[in-house]
């Protein structure tokens, strides 16, 4: 078959669905790749996929553009005739349905989170919401990330329940995440991956580093993730360039492999107001680094609170503060037994393997169907 993937970003494709790419193209699959040109689209044609090029604008709404993104990708699919598109992201989730449905393209989406339009109530969310309940009126199969998310689309009838499932995120590759042996370090490291907006909860981090310090607390706080200006929500340059000057925190910037950075911590620390299933804690979990995160949906479907890490309350400074100390102040054998209980987790429930065994289960479903 021809399978097209629809993301916002080469990166994307890259960093979270090479292991579905490869399960595919071994299986006899013709992979299409579709996004806009980064520095990681010739990964994508080095490991065999045929990439279409899209332009898109993944930051706020404006209707023209939206007009014309469906329009290209009208244009794309009708070149490239795949048999099923995958479509992954608000945008592609949404326009990229209705290109599908007007050439009769069979198309399974995935919400990979709500993204931040959803966490404030105002025009932009009633929009989006229209958006998907007309677009996801044509999908054989929407996966969610978590069954939060699924039933708040259930719940505001923005999807039949029937076409919808639950997939564990995009998994982890535990031959690639491992538990690395137990060791301390000299100087407490907490670690928090992410990329610079204000909800994964980087203000909160900062704001329980700084209170951490005046408790007079000797601990080591890094931060690594690219930083996003330009986001409505993102945290802007000279901010991020306080934080260092100052000393607040180690900005490590942002790597192709993050799993030394993983090792080198004691504790991966993830404060975001609203997860599909954040990757950053799978792959921690995988390495067994015990966690503190936030009790919010995504989260807590990776980090079981006093199992394999703490969680704390969403937009709590204090509160996350205090769990961070908590976690600093264990023995080493907690510390070991959480990370150990993280790694029996996603084994069990977030095995990459998992995810691409239910994606060939639908794709072999619109086979039979056809």
């Amino acid at each position: 078959m021809k399978i097209a993937i629809v993301i916002n970003t080469s990166w994307n494709i890259y960093n979270f669905r090479m292991g579905f790419i490869k399960a595919l193209q071994k299986a006899g699959h013709e992979v299409h790749t579709i996004a806009p040109v980064d520095k990681y689209t010739s990964y994508l044609t080095d490991a065999g996929c045929i990439h279409h090029s899209m332009r898109m604008d993944r930051r706020g709404a404006n209707p023209l553009k939206d007009l014309a993104l469906t329009s290209e990708l009208f244009l794309i699919y009708k070149r490239v005739k795949p048999d099923v598109i995958l479509h992954y992201t608000i945008k592609p989730n949404i326009y990229g349905t209705f290109a599908s449905a007007l050439l009769g393209i069979p198309v399974i989406n995935n919400v990979c989170g709500l993204g931040t339009v959803f966490l404030k109530r105002n025009f932009a969310s009633a929009t989006a919401m229209v958006l998907y309940k007309i677009a996801f009126l044509f999908p054989k199969k929407v996966f969610f990330q978590n069954p939060d998310d699924l039933n708040l689309f259930v719940n505001k009838k923005l999807v039949s329940k029937s076409r919808t499932d639950l997939l564990p995120g995009s998994g982890v590759d535990l031959n690639e995440f491992r538990p690395a042996k137990f060791k301390r370090n000299t100087h407490f490291t907490f670690l928090m991956i992410s990329r610079l907006i204000i909800d994964k909860g980087v203000l909160e981090y900062i704001k329980a580093i700084e209170n951490l310090r005046e408790k007079g607390i000797d601990a080591r706080f890094q931060l690594l993730g690219s930083a996003d200006p330009d986001h409505k929500r993102g945290i802007q340059l000279d901010t991020i360039a306080e934080w260092i000057n100052n000393g607040t925190v180690e900005y490590l910037g942002t790597t192709a492999n993050v799993i030394p950075n993983i090792v080198n911590a004691d504790c991966i620390v993830l404060p975001s107001y609203r997860e599909g299933t954040p990757r950053a804690l799978l792959e921690a979990a995988g390495c067994a680094k015990p966690i503190v995160a936030t009790d919010v949906p995504g989260c807590r479907q990776v980090v079981v609170n006093n199992y394999n890490g703490l969680l704390c309350n969403s937009k709590d400074a204090n509160d996350l503060a205090d769990k961070m100390e908590n976690i600093l102040s264990m023995k080493d054998k907690q510390l070991k037994q959480f990370g150990k209980n993280g790694r029996r987790h996603v084994e069990k429930e977030f095995d990459q393997n998992i995810v691409i065994e239910k994606y060939f289960t639908a794709i072999d479903g619109l086979r039979q169907a056809s």
